[in-house]
């Protein structure tokens, strides 16, 4: 089967307590998609912190003192940087319009993954990660697989660095339903031999392809319906693709 990308229309902008699997199921609809077994839904981050309530009014922020000289160092909002380290288990790098940080849910990301853009018109409030996006995605699949009666995944991405390329893609900060890794080792290739190394971070793959579905500015598309993923489905965690800090070189 070939995977086919979808980009939902007309979702609205999220509130905090908005039924995200009532707004996808609306949005289906309107496309004529009938949910399949093996379907993933691919979510953007700032939907589902939004619906979660994760916004912060930057005024409401009190920076304590190591906030405040790491303000100093990178030229960062101490409210903001605040944030950052209550959102982080430590400090990577500081310097100049930079820092970057081990976040609470294991992975390395610039600024903890706070967000101004496509927040708010008025520009006081930032958008946190959501506190458990593995469990966010299990819940909202749990409820589109009960309408639906069918078998899917979710995943919730991010736009993520990378240790050795510019530029920012889509990548997994959440999932259930869906393989994280697929393991090939053992798998032979084009000429008989085994492979020995290849495990495939599946996840990631399809959220980078949903990402440019989704754009990453004003185009308002920030689900994606996947169909044709071309590894079984079964039961994942964010765990799986993160690479233990022994084997991290870049730590």
């Amino acid at each position: 089967m070939t995977l086919t990308l979808t980009p939902l229309p007309g979702i609205p902008l999220i509130s905090p307590g908005d039924h995200l699997s009532n707004i996808i199921l609306s949005s289906l609809e309107s496309l004529s998609i009938k949910l399949e077994d093996g379907d993933i839904l691919v979510l953007a981050q700032k939907i589902v912190s939004k619906a979660e309530g994760r916004m912060v009014d930057l005024a409401e922020v009190k920076p304590k003192p190591t906030a405040e000289e790491l303000a100093r160092t990178t030229g960062k909002d101490p409210r903001l940087v605040e944030l950052i380290l209550q959102e982080s288990t430590r400090v990577i790098r500081a310097r100049p319009n930079l820092l970057i940080v081990e976040h609470n849910l294991g992975f390395i990301s610039a600024n903890a993954g706070i967000d101004h853009s496509n927040v708010s018109a008025e520009g006081g409030s930032v958008l946190l990660l959501p506190k458990d996006p593995d469990a966010s995605a299990q819940t909202l699949r749990g409820q589109l697989e009960d309408s639906s009666k069918c078998r899917l995944g979710v995943l919730i991405i991010d736009s993520h660095g990378r240790a050795w390329r510019n530029g920012t893609l889509g990548a997994t900060i959440g999932l259930s339903g869906l393989p994280g890794l697929v393991d090939l080792r053992g798998h032979e290739d084009l000429f008989g031999r085994r492979l020995l190394a290849t495990q495939v971070g599946a996840a990631d793959e399809l959220a980078a392809a949903a990402s440019l579905v989704m754009g990453q500015a004003a185009e308002s598309s920030p689900i994606v319906h996947a169909r044709g993923f071309p590894y079984p489905l079964r039961e994942a965690k964010l765990s799986e693709l993160l690479r233990p800090k022994e084997q991290d070189l870049f730590r």
